[in-house]
């Protein structure tokens, strides 16, 4: 019972303590809940009533440990509606839809490649960056289309999904280590070697 720690941190468990001690004959005991005690059911009665019309209690310190729990969780909150709402970075969101304080351990090549802003044909045309969405070898210049299909990138080819699993195949290749090893190496031999895919 915080009443009995006199080092309790709430102030009205403290002021409690202190009558107790100050006035040896009271005393504090259990009460049968609903067993007809006069005193006990005006007393649940006052209650009941200063949780529903009485005005909110300003000394009540909480734990900090509680508050940052809470500014925490409202935080994340926040974020998750904001992410989901957001009109950027849904390539991204369509991998990793749930926010995290937790790293994803991703690094610039696994960026470049999972948000296909990097140097792709069809990105820079996007962008008014390049006249043409084609890469070198005849194809549309994709991040999909480096890593499943291209003649140069072959080394690091992936099986192709199909049309309607584009979305699904990108989320195993995000969570697979071995895949995204693949996917840096590569960008890396697309960012060493830009002439070599260059839209003819």
């Amino acid at each position: 019972m915080a009443s009995s720690n006199s080092k309790s941190t709430n102030e009205t468990a403290r002021k409690f303590f202190k009558i107790l001690l100050s006035n040896p004959r009271i005393k504090v005991s259990w009460v049968k809940a609903h067993a007809g005690n006069i005193g006990n059911e005006r007393a649940d009665q006052l209650a009941k009533d200063a949780t529903q019309h009485g005005q909110p209690y300003s000394h009540t310190k909480l734990p900090k440990p509680h508050i940052k729990g809470l500014l925490r969780k409202r935080m994340l909150e926040e974020w998750q509606t904001s992410w989901k709402n957001g009109d950027t970075g849904r390539k991204i969101y369509n991998i990793m839809p749930s926010v995290s304080l937790r790293p994803t351990n991703w690094i610039r090549e696994d960026v470049i490649f999972f948000s296909q802003h990097g140097p792709f044909p069809a990105y820079l045309k996007r962008f008014h960056l390049s006249d043409s969405d084609y890469c070198s070898c005849g194809g549309i210049g994709t991040a999909l289309h480096y890593a499943t299909e291209c003649i140069y990138t072959v080394s690091w080819h992936m099986r192709k999904p199909a049309p309607n699993f584009e979305q699904e195949w990108l989320k195993r290749v995000a969570n697979n280590l071995v895949s995204r090893q693949r996917i840096r190496g590569i960008i890396k031999f697309i960012s060493e070697n830009r002439d070599l895919f260059r839209p003819p």
